[in-house]
């Protein structure tokens, strides 16, 4: 089931037919190169970046410079963007749910970001993570164990963004930003299928979430915009601040992440059936090959590292296409993006249902507190 809330006084247009393009395992590693462009430099502070510097901006420097030379082709800065907000990691301070979160980082978000540019919003959908589960058991495994050990009451679906799911599509409603919910899909997927269809239409793309994963969409045109807590602002994260922190390109990452696993997402990585394989090795073979495919298939037949590494390749190859399989985001999700999701945003409306919002959580603040059976804290 496909669940789409759209701004009622837009004119609809027929939708463009889906133009999946399949991740494939043949990625290059290799750091791209910035040819035939005419190029302009601007100077700018990091760890501060500001929607108005970035606005004509695809490139900067390292996170953990103070300052750095922003390189930026010309024709490439006059590109539109199209925003797409992954809702759910709004929805939280840490492990526990927060309206008074959602609406914080929205209306930051809103005036400070996006202003008038289309913003289409993603929604996790019943069921999104079981295919991957299915490969990996452990996958996100935590999660459901956290949800497991709450009273049965206070239990939170991130797919169904509990009972105040009607309250967030309501937001968005009326600030004229299309929802997008898909059953069985992560919005993660949702998000790399359409991003790749508004990419065909000549726009550049931005990717307002926390969520790691969207690492590996990293171009010249697709950017990640982060919600910085300790900072209380938004942040941009783009090709060169990959390049500087991994020294690597985008390519390599899941590739990478393959390798040395992922936590957070519970995705084992291959230090634990062979230990002292650790993401130096892995960074460097990589770099040497250009992808996790190419690598596989050199080991398979000729000697590329170390004897630790060269078993490891050939054991766990499966071990390592699994994972591949988990933490590859889908680019063949079906759905199809609707010409009248990139018209400039009306935002006349942003102001009064942010302050509306607002109000109803202090109103409803101290019956939060009283009632044991919600799913959110206003807090």
């Amino acid at each position: 089931m496909v669940q789409i809330a759209v701004c009622t006084h837009v004119h609809i247009q027929p939708c463009l037919s889906p133009t999946p393009s399949p991740i494939s395992l043949f990625s290059s590693c290799r750091t791209p190169k910035f040819e035939n462009k005419t190029w302009k430099t601007q100077s700018v502070k990091l760890g501060a970046i500001t929607a108005s510097d970035s606005a004509s901006i695809s490139g900067s420097g390292s996170l953990n410079s103070t300052a750095c030379e922003q390189l930026v082709p010309e024709n490439d800065a006059k590109k539109k963007r199209v925003f797409f907000l992954d809702v759910n990691p709004l929805c939280y301070v840490g492990s526990t749910p927060s309206l008074r979160s959602f609406g914080h980082w929205v209306s930051l978000f809103f005036s400070q970001v996006s202003h008038s540019d289309p913003v289409i919003a993603v929604l996790d959908g019943e069921g999104g993570s079981e295919h991957r589960r299915q490969l990996l058991p452990s996958y996100k495994a935590h999660r459901m164990k956290f949800l497991r050990q709450l009273p049965a009451s206070q239990r939170f679906s991130r797919g169904h963004v509990g009972k105040s799911h009607g309250v967030i599509m309501d937001v968005f409603r009326k600030c004229n930003v299309p929802v997008i919910k898909l059953e069985g899909y992560e919005a993660d997927d949702v998000v790399a299928t359409l991003a790749g269809q508004v990419l065909q239409r000549g726009y550049r793309v931005v990717i307002a979430s926390p969520d790691k994963d969207f690492k590996q969409l990293i171009s010249e045109d697709v950017q990640i915009v982060m919600p910085l807590a300790e900072l209380d602002r938004w942040s941009f994260y783009t090709l060169k601040h990959y390049i500087a922190q991994y020294d690597c390109n985008p390519c390599c990452d899941l590739s990478l992440r393959c390798i040395v696993g992922d936590d957070v997402d519970g995705v084992p990585g291959i230090q634990h059936v062979a230990p002292g394989f650790g993401r130096k090795t892995a960074l460097k073979l990589l770099k040497k090959h250009g992808s996790l495919d190419n690598l596989l298939n050199a080991a398979a037949v000729r000697t590329v590292g170390r004897q630790y590494a060269q078993d490891a390749l050939t054991k766990y190859a499966d071990y390592l296409r699994r994972n591949y399989k988990v933490l590859a985001l889908r680019r063949d999700v079906d759905v199809q993006l609707k010409e009248e999701w990139l018209v400039k945003r009306e935002t006349h409306n942003d102001s009064t249902t942010l302050y509306n919002f607002f109000k109803l959580l202090e109103g409803t603040k101290k019956l939060t507190h009283q009632s044991h059976g919600s799913y959110f804290s206003n807090g």
